[in-house]
């Protein structure tokens, strides 16, 4: 229990020896953002995925197979704004790969741009613009993903939990493993549980744009806070690797 809670501690509050800085809570703060925009997309915008693609192709196929309440172009356009995001992603993560620190100011930026975006046309469409939502936080979380992936902090994902979930279950001490980062991963599981609990309270209970604002203030504060840390000397801020 003891490891568990000190590995949390510096999960939360990397030590400045750390090899990732601080990009292990500024990860938790963008896995917090996705709970909150997949509530948006599952509970408002017709049961459709915009940053957990295993689901949203897991859909589609239900779609295809006529099951009701899916939409087959719902899938269909969620991925392919995740795959536009994550190619643009990809492209900024060449461009500033000799500085994490500000390739994540940078995505993020862009993040909050095109979740304020989605969130206005929100308000203004009043439930009319399902299309346009889904296109810009799919946009936004392919490119997250793209750069998270760039970023490599381990069991940070920011999206999907799967792995994270399974290397806490098959590490750990009664599976005969060494058990890393426990506190990490189970840190990782409450932000996305929070940022859903979060989410869906917003969704049941008012307008989307509420709950898209909520997305737009997280990764904005991200941003401000991976732009106040990144110094041009940071160590942690070189690639991994």
């Amino acid at each position: 229990m003891r490891a568990l809670l000190t590995d949390a501690l510096r999960a939360v509050a990397p030590p400045r020896t750390d090899r990732h800085g601080p990009l292990p809570p500024l990860m938790l703060l963008l896995t917090v953002t996705t709970g909150v925009v997949d509530a948006v997309s599952y509970l408002g915008l017709g049961h459709v995925f915009v940053a957990n693609m295993t689901g949203n192709v897991v859909f589609l196929g239900f779609a295809l197979a006529g099951a009701p309440g899916l939409s087959a172009t719902a899938s269909l356009v969620s991925l392919a704004a995740f795959l536009t995001g994550a190619l643009a992603g990809g492209r900024l993560g060449s461009r500033l790969a000799a500085h994490r620190g500000r390739l994540l100011t940078a995505a993020t930026g862009t993040q909050t741009v095109l979740t304020a975006g989605a969130a206005v046309t929100a308000a203004i469409a009043d439930g009319g613009a399902d299309y346009a939502l889904i296109v810009l936080l799919g946009l936004a979380m392919g490119l997250q993903n793209a750069v998270v992936r760039r970023l490599a902090v381990p069991d940070l994902t920011t999206t999907v939990l799967t792995l994270t979930l399974t290397g806490l279950a098959a590490d750990s001490t009664p599976a005969g493993g060494a058990a890393p980062r426990p506190g990490r991963r189970i840190l990782s599981a409450l932000a996305m549980l929070l940022g859903g609990l979060a989410g869906a309270a917003l969704v049941l209970n008012g307008p989307l744009a509420a709950a898209l604002a909520l997305a737009a203030l997280l990764l904005l504060a991200t941003a401000v806070a991976a732009h106040r840390v990144s110094a041009p000397d940071a160590p942690w801020a070189a690639p991994t690797g």
